[in-house]
């Protein structure tokens, strides 16, 4: 084995580019005669003769399949990955200055954090503008006797009501409204008055924001959508950089049992593989897509943190290396985007987003997002640019008036 093949079986080598280091990410040093990815382990329990050693003993509690594609999120994550570093890794966990979790779902790793995290008694800060599941977590953290405030993204208007919480969780770009926050402002002052903060990445996905980078204490996302890309698994994870923190998260997913099942967690790490070639056509397919609504008279409220004009491209240029699949807009009334919706050819009308099949909704037949009734949430695919922006003003121009 040469010491390029060493340094990337290991991990994150030095000054690897995002594509490298996706095609590399979590994969074990190269066996003669053995797959590259070793394929998905069912087992529920493993031989344990004498003495309860080594890194596998029952299956609610590690996998070796978990534990490549934890190591390889791990290594996305991480803070100045790609820019330096061994990138060593142990069993059941991903580079050595970032342990990763895998879950069942996206939800399931956002409970996690909160509910091994908080004690009756304790604050927590949520956006009120986040996903449309957090209102459903809000009334549970109250029922346990848990204060939750709430302030919208934009802004950084949690910072007015931090004080004396015991964890602040940030949802950047938000989804759907797609606000940017200062994730550096709000974690350094989180953490001057001891509060811990935990960010919700999953429109961004590594590539496009590391939050552990910008401060954060926790980075969780939905792998169900733009990480894995293809719309047919549902995944989550938490990644962190400390030890006493992670143990906690992962005591309570042994406790829940909220744990995916071995080949979901395989065909998520294969799907790692192309996330830099997905992420870059679906962000420029996004940024063609708004500059193309600009010139459509009945859509209002466009935004996409990629626009110069938008009022989320300042901070966003300053924290994020891609801005996303999502681009969000009005059309006058909830008929007008339905028929708008029922004429496009080559997206989906389908909830979720991060596909490399473009799909888009009205977000309002949900009833739990604060939006207009003709509010579309439209996520870019891997389509032909050319043919994905034709399709979309064809459906406007087609069912207008």
């Amino acid at each position: 084995m040469t010491d390029f093949e060493g340094t990337m079986a290991a991990g994150t080598g030095v000054g690897m580019g995002d594509g490298t280091r996706a095609v590399r990410a979590g994969l074990p040093e190269p066996v003669k005669h053995e797959p590259t990815l070793p394929g998905p382990v069912f087992a529920a329990h493993f031989h344990l003769p004498g003495d309860i050693t080594g890194p596998y003993t029952y299956g609610r509690d590690d996998n070796p399949t978990w534990t490549h594609l934890e190591r390889a999120i791990g290594e996305l994550e991480a803070p100045g990955a790609g820019a330096g570093g061994d990138g060593a890794s142990d069993a059941g966990g991903s580079r050595a200055d970032v342990e990763t979790l895998v879950f069942a779902s996206g939800m399931a790793a956002i409970s996690a954090v909160l509910f091994s995290q908080l004690r009756a008694g304790d604050t927590v800060v949520l956006p009120d503008d986040g996903y449309q599941a957090l209102p459903l977590v809000r009334e549970q953290l109250t029922a346990y006797g848990i204060e939750v405030r709430t302030a919208p993204t934009a802004g950084d208007a949690q910072l007015g009501v931090l004080d004396g919480a015991k964890l602040l969780w940030i949802e950047t770009p938000s989804n759907p409204g797609l606000d940017v926050c200062d994730v550096r402002r709000l974690a350094d002052a989180a953490h001057a008055q001891g509060t811990l903060v935990a960010v919700d990445n999953t429109l961004a996905t590594p590539l496009g924001q590391r939050p552990l980078e910008l401060g954060a204490d926790f980075s969780v996302a939905s792998g169900t959508k733009m990480l894995t890309g293809h719309g047919d698994i549902l995944l989550g994870y938490v990644a962190c950089r400390d030890a006493e923190l992670t143990a906690s998260v992962r005591r309570w997913r042994k406790i829940v049992g909220a744990i995916p099942g071995p080949m979901e967690a395989w065909l998520a790490h294969r799907s790692l593989a192309t996330l830099q070639l997905r992420a870059e056509r679906q962000n420029a397919n996004a940024l063609a897509l708004a500059e193309a609504l600009r010139a459509c008279g009945e859509v209002t409220g466009l935004r996409y943190p990629g626009l110069p004009d938008d009022p989320s491209y300042e901070v966003a240029s300053r924290q994020m290396r891609r801005y996303g699949c999502v681009v969000s807009f009005t059309l006058p009334s909830r008929t007008r985007a339905e028929r708008f919706l029922g004429a496009l050819r080559l997206v989906d009308d389908a909830t979720s987003f991060g596909g490399v099949r473009s799909t888009a909704e009205r977000r309002g037949r949900w009833g739990g997002d604060a939006v207009p009734e003709g509010f579309i949430r439209l996520s870019a695919g891997s389509e032909d640019p050319d043919d994905l922006v034709a399709d979309v003003l064809r459906a406007l121009d087609e069912t207008a008036g």
